[in-house]
């Protein structure tokens, strides 16, 4: 039995990949995995089985057939034996831990080697304790300021310490129920300790030596620090620290403006801080097409943010208890001054002290591990899953990563990561969401684009609530009307994305999305109405119209 990769023209759905799949059955192929996004299907032949007669198959069902190369993988791993552990986990975040409880299932010994604190980014110090500092800030500002008149709210003084102290509590409720009772639960390892290789297949840990058949390096990644003249000589924040704080400051100047810049700025402006943002590209979000940029950028100024493009840093320097950060803006020199100064500027791979190099492993210019779409490093024995390999910034990522790298590291099994249909989520006040492909990055590809931009104030849900700053944007295949991309600035469009996020993975279509039904009176009902904008001016149609 051989495994067998061929390139097929002319897949443009799921049900394409059904007749691709049942074609390939009839000769006999076994364990088939058909994709219209990659162009590709994978299959097992029998020995007595030729390629060719696959590629006849293919083109029999009205498909083309490209280029077919035999895949050759390691062979799955005995489990037991001379090693000390059939996989051994350096990293105990999202990507770890769903490695740990998937190679258990296999029946695999496993144990997790953490340097610091069990439980990764997510828990400790992102995802939960930001999005929790979040909420309150939210509500300060309703409070201080909502849109309904004769509704008269006001807010107190934020007592930033017991806010703290709260998000903390919640953090070690979380990190002890989701992360370590499950180390018990599933009965692996936990070895404390930094971890470096030695050769391809021992590693050592506080002078002790572990071999395993296979390793998985899940380390994260840390705040990265840009080279600004003078920022290592004053006393900056990241967004560890930041949220650390037990007194809020005055004001808060901001270097960076992605997802993480915009979201601890915005926490803080809410909870009543003087905030400014800075960046050094000519608009915020500069991933995304303009009309999500603009849309944000205007209601972070409607809250009154200081937002700041297109600028260059010439020196950061501290005057008394103040930071002063320098600028050149359209050069012109200007000074941003605040009490507290947070660098949000991405983060880098945490693989400094692992002595990859030992072990076969190659990095990037960045110093992310490279990994092939199997999750293998350039040591077929070593995989790697989350963040330490600069893909998407998400825990969701990370933990889907890490069952696929268990599977094939100690399960036998061939999964592919597939990241085309993956969302994000900002979650700024309107919230920014975004899945598949721009309509810069569409055309790219070589797609014909066609495109529905449905300002937020048409859309009745931001009407009764009031906030109507914002956007939903549809990016098609003008050919197909194939859903290419979904991006959207509005109250709760990381709940709304879910929906888009199945359109893509599932191949439909904008007609699929007209004949939907679409409750009336949510922010979901933004994705029919945008599919509707392609050849109707909503503005003209009644209340539910379809």
């Amino acid at each position: 039995m051989k495994k067998y990769k061929i390139q097929v023209q002319g897949m443009t759905c799921t049900g394409c990949e059904e007749h691709v799949t049942t074609a390939l059955e009839g000769i006999g192929a076994r364990n088939i995995e058909a994709s219209f996004r990659q162009g590709e299907a994978t299959l097992e032949l029998p020995d007595d089985i030729n390629i060719e007669t696959a590629k006849q198959a293919i083109n029999e069902a009205k498909y083309q057939s490209g280029d077919a190369e035999v895949i050759e993988f390691p062979e799955k791993p005995v489990l037991g034996g001379g090693d000390n552990y059939d996989l051994l986990i350096i990293g105990s975040g999202g990507a770890a831990f769903s490695a740990a409880i998937k190679a258990v299932e296999h029946g695999a010994k496993v144990a997790m080697i953490e340097r610091g604190t069990v439980g990764g980014t997510c828990v400790n110090i992102g995802c939960v304790p930001s999005k929790t500092l979040l909420r309150a800030g939210e509500m300060n500002h309703l409070a201080k300021s909502n849109p309904f008149l004769g509704l008269n709210t006001s807010a107190g003084q934020v007592d930033l310490a017991q806010l703290v102290a709260q998000k903390d509590e919640l953090v070690g409720e979380l990190r002890q129920h989701k992360y370590v009772d499950l180390i018990g639960e599933y009965g692996f390892e936990l070895i404390r300790g930094e971890a470096k290789f030695i050769d391809e297949k021992t590693i050592e840990v506080n002078g002790q030596q572990f071999t395993a058949k296979r390793f998985l390096i899940a380390t994260g990644a840390s705040p990265s620090i840009p080279d600004i003249p003078g920022l290592h000589e004053v006393d900056y924040l990241t967004s560890t620290s930041l949220l650390e704080l037990k007194q809020l400051p005055k004001t808060l100047a901001v270097i960076g403006s992605g997802y993480i810049a915009m979201e601890l700025g915005q926490l803080f402006h809410q909870l009543g801080s003087e905030v400014t943002l800075m960046q050094r590209s000519p608009r915020l979000f500069k991933a995304y097409d303009p009309e999500i940029s603009e849309s944000v950028t205007q209601a972070l100024t409607e809250q009154g943010i200081q937002v700041i493009t297109g600028l260059t840093y010439e020196r950061v320097e501290a005057r008394g208890d103040l930071k002063q950060v320098h600028l050149s803006v359209n050069g012109e020199s200007k000074v941003v001054e605040a009490e507290q100064l947070l660098i949000a500027t991405g983060r880098k791979p945490n693989t400094e002290a692992l002595h990859l190099s030992v072990a076969g492993i190659n990095t990037g210019a960045r110093g992310e591990i490279i990994v092939d779409e199997y999750l293998r490093t350039t040591n077929p024995n070593i995989y790697a899953a989350g963040d330490v390999t600069m893909g998407p910034q998400f825990v969701y990522v990370a933990a889907y990563e890490g069952g696929i790298a268990a599977d094939n590291a100690v399960g036998g099994l061939e999964r592919k990561v597939n990241l085309e249909s993956v969302p994000g989520v900002t979650f700024t006040s309107p919230s920014v969401a975004s899945v598949g492909l721009t309509e810069a990055q569409a055309k790219a590809r070589g797609y014909e684009v066609k495109t529905s931009v449905l300002p937020l104030d048409a859309v009745p849900r931001a009407l009764v609530n009031r906030q109507i700053t914002g956007v939903f944007k549809l990016v098609a295949d003008a050919k197909s009307l194939k859903v290419l991309g979904a991006h959207i600035v509005a109250e709760n469009a990381g709940e709304v994305i879910y929906a888009a996020t199945l359109e893509l993975k599932f191949g439909l279509t904008v007609e699929d999305l007209r004949e939907s039904f679409a409750p009336y009176l949510t922010m979901a009902e933004g994705l029919k109405l945008a599919a509707l904008t392609f050849d109707k001016d909503v503005a003209k149609l009644s209340c539910c119209a379809g």
